[in-house]
């Protein structure tokens, strides 16, 4: 599963989330904000950053759970007869790192160059890996992305990726009301005015969501800067280029058919264009350049 299917999932489940919060609390009328002379400032904050990161951390929560039903990932022990040794890669890299309790590790059936981290915690994480990148890589390449994966354990990106999404959902509700208001507040009619004041609501925070997408996608690539680096530090330099490069060959030159706009959505990022800004993954080109010249 690409990050970005990953990261689009994780904001489409809080769009979700937030819609439905929206609806159920408008048919119920739970509008603690709203006062007889306009909105409370102070108790729509607080309404909007309950439930905004009350969303993120749901979504934060399940995320093992999901991922391994979505993606039928097969948590593999380190006894096992086949994969043993992958497990005992991802230990290995992982008490380096100083990461007390071990990751789950699985892998799951995939054509796809692809590894992904998730979890709601350092301690409680799951590293998956696919088989088409098994096949695939090389055991340096494979040693590369796994430290990867861990240096985004490690770094408690997962959370720090839910604190964003928690303030982007914050703000999304936090403005999409105050703009609803605003602009419904000439209505006489009061049935009209609140129905009116819901539609807005419901689309402005669709909007605004995807809006936040290009947000969160460039906090996405920033980690993945900080997570080359400590892939780099975890195993070695020519352990994470040499996976970089097996990735870079497989999508832009094994694979040339991809069209521009899906290649962007996928492990590698392109440089420049609209679609750019929703890009969760730098260039691969930039990646590779980056950790060259890097001080480790």
């Amino acid at each position: 599963m690409s990050w970005f299917k990953r990261i689009f999932f994780f904001v489409l489940t809080n769009i979700l989330i937030i819609v439905t919060i929206s609806i159920v609390t408008q048919l119920l009328g739970l509008q603690p904000y709203l006062r007889a002379t306009g909105i409370d400032i102070t108790s729509l904050a607080i309404f909007c950053l309950i439930w905004g990161f009350g969303g993120a951390f749901i979504s934060l929560l399940l995320s093992k759970f999901v991922v391994k039903m979505m993606m039928g990932v097969k948590v593999i022990s380190p006894n096992d007869p086949q994969y043993g040794w992958l497990v005992q890669k991802v230990y290995s890299i992982a008490k380096k790192a100083g990461i007390s309790k071990m990751p789950e590790v699985g892998i799951y059936d995939s054509p796809e160059l692809n590894a992904f981290a998730t979890g709601p915690s350092k301690n409680n994480s799951l590293v998956a890996v696919s088989t088409g990148l098994l096949q695939r890589m090389d055991d340096r390449s494979i040693e590369g992305v796994l430290g990867h994966e861990v240096a985004h354990i490690a770094n408690g990106d997962m959370v720090t990726m839910t604190l964003l999404q928690g303030i982007v959902n914050a703000f999304v509700m936090f403005f999409a009301r105050i703009i609803a208001f605003v602009v419904s507040s000439s209505i006489k009619d009061d049935e009209m005015r609140y129905f009116i004041q819901f539609i807005i609501v419901l689309v402005l925070e669709i909007l605004l969501s995807f809006l936040g997408m290009i947000v969160v996608a460039w906090f996405s690539r920033y980690r993945e800067y900080r997570a080359d680096e400590g892939g780099a530090k975890l195993t070695s330099r020519s352990s994470m280029i040499s996976a970089l490069q097996t990735l870079r060959e497989f999508y832009e030159i094994q694979d040339p058919n991809i069209p521009e706009s899906v290649k962007t959505f996928r492990i590698s990022g392109k440089s420049g264009g609209l679609l750019a800004l929703f890009s969760t993954h730098p260039p691969l080109e930039d990646r590779i350049k980056r950790l060259q010249t890097l001080p480790l």
